[in-house]
């Protein structure tokens, strides 16, 4: 296989590839063609099927398709000359050699988590926690491998438990700096916080926002799942129940950036800051380690840092 980031132009390749995206298009002179977003876990390529011959095979977006094709330069970035197209069948292809994944051990992050889980000392916290990462083995399994957004930061397999995790390290280090804080109620928000991110984004290798995801979002979602399971917890605190869904609700920070309500508790303000640094900072890593952009200097202005950023000279 030849992954796209190894991919030069002049290159003539045959390799499988996930088809994202396929769309008919016409060219100005009324001739029907194909352009396509192809994928794998290095990154992704436009294909363009401008002949459309017996040599191309019907197919769909998200099929896994072999092409036989030249890569080109066109305004600046690659894109493959598609001749040749087929479906490709189940077993020609490593369905794990098309999602991005954790370079962190899967297994390792949800053993850590585990353990702060059994750190919660509050009975119905510690029981919450439970009943959504530990009991359900199948949502487990499904939480492990799911990303933590479309694009941004964490957009890969594993990415939600890293960044639930790593938020949730972060919120330790908080509240053992500063005895007000409540510890069992910001690590139970911060392990809780993106929860609904599990209907918001479908799974991979779609990954794509999904209609609950658009029309509800997972800030509510999440405080939707969590009151369902708060549901079936025999005495739990009505406090401590909204608490628990103020410090998900406010952990945006600001409703300009998406959050219903804005921090009142000090753990809501530590789970916003805990969510924005993870966010800011593996977003940051993720574009220095980007293809192309590993030796570069500066690398133009960014939307995410509203500046132009590079690399710390070593």
């Amino acid at each position: 296989m030849r992954f796209i980031a190894e991919l030069k132009e002049g290159d003539n390749i045959s390799s499988i590839y996930l088809c994202k995206n396929k769309r008919s298009l016409q060219t100005k002179a009324g001739k029907t063609y194909y352009s396509m977003q192809l994928h794998d876990k290095t990154g992704v390529v436009d294909g363009k099927v401008w002949d459309i011959n017996n040599g191309i095979e019907h197919f769909d977006s998200m099929d896994y398709i072999q092409v036989d094709a030249q890569v080109i330069s066109y305004q600046g970035a690659l894109q493959l000359n598609v001749k040749r197209v087929r479906k490709a069948s189940e077993g020609e292809y490593d369905p794990r050699d098309y999602m991005p994944f954790s370079k962190k051990n899967i297994d390792e992050m949800y053993d850590e988590m585990v353990r702060l889980i059994e750190s919660v000392k509050e009975p119905h916290l510690l029981k919450l926690l439970q009943m959504v990462f530990v009991e359900d083995k199948e949502y487990v399994k499904r939480f492990k491998l799911h990303s933590a957004a479309k694009t941004m930061h964490h957009n890969f397999a594993g990415g939600l438990l890293q960044h639930s995790l790593s938020v949730a390290r972060l919120c330790d280090f908080y509240a053992a700096n500063y005895e007000m804080i409540n510890r069992d109620l910001l690590i139970a928000a911060a392990l809780l916080h993106d929860i609904g991110k599990m209907d918001e984004i479908s799974e991979f290798p779609e990954n794509d926002y999904t209609d609950e995801g658009q029309l509800i979002g997972h800030i509510v979602k999440g405080v939707i799942i969590v009151e369902e399971k708060i549901g079936k917890i025999e005495g739990f605190p009505v406090k401590l129940s909204n608490e628990l869904k103020h410090c998900i609700l406010s952990h945006h920070g600001e409703l300009e950036f998406g959050s219903p309500k804005k921090p009142a508790l000090i753990e809501a303000v530590a789970l916003s800051f805990a969510d924005n640094t993870d966010a800011k900072l593996e977003g940051f890593a993720e574009l220095l380690d980007a293809p192309g952009n590993r030796n570069a200097g500066w690398l133009g202005y960014n939307r995410m840092f509203d500046s132009n950023v590079r690399a710390t000279s070593k």
